[in-house]
């Protein structure tokens, strides 16, 4: 394996932003992080925010619910509306 060519590998906080659900884990994210958070432990760790996760996510939840940050599904009916 060739040296200093691989994100660093370390303990990240994701937040999902719609119900406040946090968990920790690893990930080569932690780069990008601009914020950064407390966690239980005592130990601060970057944090991502992230829009679905699976306290969110219709399939873990069993709850049909259309979440659309970016105008998509608006775009799509419209595109394909019955005229």
């Amino acid at each position: 394996m060739k040296a200093d060519i691989h994100p660093d590998y370390r303990e990240v906080v994701f937040q999902d932003v719609t119900s406040d659900f946090k968990f920790l884990t690893r990930s080569t994210l932690a780069a990008t992080a601009k914020e950064s958070i407390q966690w239980d432990d005592g130990n601060e760790y970057p944090l991502i925010k992230i829009e679905v996760s699976s306290a969110t996510h219709p399939f873990y939840t069993g709850q049909n619910k259309i979440i659309d940050t970016s105008g998509r599904v608006d775009k799509f009916r419209k595109r394909y509306a019955k005229q």
